[in-house]
């Protein structure tokens, strides 16, 4: 995996809203810690995202990016601290952190689709077990989110028969049909061909127009540049540095930053 940009390019046309225009905090983290065994990886977190914020999380290999975004709707369990969903901390197992977890719709890097089900029933399955919805529904429904992400034509096809684009634009579509109030993307184009990867960040880009609230692992920079509303560059399980994408782009305080910057943006 590389982590150089592979979209140094304006991908579409894009202001995110203005900062001053986002709602509420939606996501809080307040001290969270994270351990395995004596690996301290994430560390003294502290983070609020706003309710239609676009945050991209960036940072080297094994900084804990991945591990945070997991976090949010405890995939992963945390050691200490505590996180809270729109006011409501995580519960720790049960049927009210499925509930909440329901609140969160999770993009994998590895699209993670039922193999043995087709497109459609992909994406209606989490509405018709989870939210009880009727299948006329949830076909009607699923059909709308798939023509929106572009992949309406392969609703009857297995996965296995999508590239790996589709697969993904699929996966954002069955994570969107849970009707989020977050969605967390977990480097999303790391696993995909070079020519793959802009039809997914578009989109992206297209669910930040709407004002959707996004948590963005990634290592694309032309997409941290042109969507997000703030950088967090994390390094050794820390938040080293936050700001937004132009500060940090041009101006970064930190010497971590400064480094990383240089040996991804001259390549």
């Amino acid at each position: 995996m590389n982590d150089a940009s592979t979209t140094d390019e304006p991908i579409v046309d894009h202001e995110p809203t203005p900062r001053d225009q986002l709602g509420g905090p939606l996501v809080v983290l307040d001290g969270v810690n994270k351990y395995f065994g004596e690996l301290h990886v994430l560390q003294d977190i502290d983070l609020t995202v706003h309710r239609g914020e676009v945050l991209v999380v960036i940072g080297p290999s094994g900084s804990g990016k991945s591990t945070l975004c997991r976090a949010i709707n405890r995939l992963e369990t945390i050691s200490s601290g505590q996180i809270s969903i729109d006011g409501v901390p995580l519960p720790e197992e049960g049927k009210a952190l499925a509930r909440l977890r329901s609140d969160v719709g999770m993009v994998f890097q590895s699209f993670n689709l039922f193999a043995h089900k087709t497109v459609l029933e992909n994406v209606t399955l989490g509405p018709l077990k989870v939210r009880g919805m009727k299948s006329a529904a949830a076909k009607q429904e699923a059909m709308d989110l798939l023509d929106r992400v572009g992949v309406a034509n392969q609703a009857q096809k297995m996965p296995a028969q999508l590239s790996g684009g589709q697969q993904q634009r699929v996966a954002i579509a069955r994570a969107l049909a849970m009707n989020p109030k977050v969605m967390l993307f977990d480097e999303p184009t790391s696993a995909l061909d070079p020519e793959m990867i802009n039809e997914v960040l578009d989109v992206m880009v297209g669910l930040a127009k709407e004002g959707m609230t996004m948590v963005v692992v990634t290592h694309e920079m032309g997409f941290a540049r042109k969507a997000a509303h703030r950088v967090v560059f994390m390094d050794a399980g820390r938040i080293v540095e936050e700001a937004e994408p132009e500060v940090f782009f041009t101006a970064p305080t930190s010497d971590r930053a400064k480094d990383f910057l240089s040996k991804i943006l001259t390549h």
